[in-house]
């Protein structure tokens, strides 16, 4: 089993910028590619971002190339979101996700995921 949770989150202005965390309880984090999401009110989840097991793989939803960007320290167990730039569309709550892959094609569909974090609220003000 592995648990995630998720911090950073808060209020911010447009243009401000958040860094959210992921910390992962489990013994192999870097056999996991790991993903961010995000869920606006009365909407899917969508994909945000993932990194491969080792790093060397990126991807982003095309909605935010430039502005996030995406990073894991696997000696610590923990992935991250630097958040730039926020939009009023921004707004949503992050999660993150733990794929147990560790092939170099990054997946997007959230049903490939293992595990999920609670969630952190990220609210851009206009």
């Amino acid at each position: 089993q592995v648990r995630l949770v998720e911090s950073g989150g808060g209020l911010v202005q447009a243009g401000g910028s958040l860094r959210l965390s992921c910390v992962a309880s489990v013994g192999t984090f870097s056999l996991y590619a790991m993903g961010w999401f995000r869920q606006a009110p009365g909407k899917e989840r969508e994909f945000v971002a993932a990194i491969s097991s080792s790093g060397g793989n990126i991807l982003y939803v095309d909605s935010v190339k430039g502005r996030f960007t995406i990073s894991r320290d696997n000696a610590k167990n923990t992935v991250y979101l630097q958040m730039n730039t926020l939009k009023p569309e921004d707004t949503a709550v992050y999660y993150c996700a733990a794929d147990y892959y560790q092939g170099t094609t990054l997946r997007v569909l959230p049903r490939n995921y293992d595990y999920w974090g609670q969630g952190t609220q990220v609210t851009v003000s206009s």
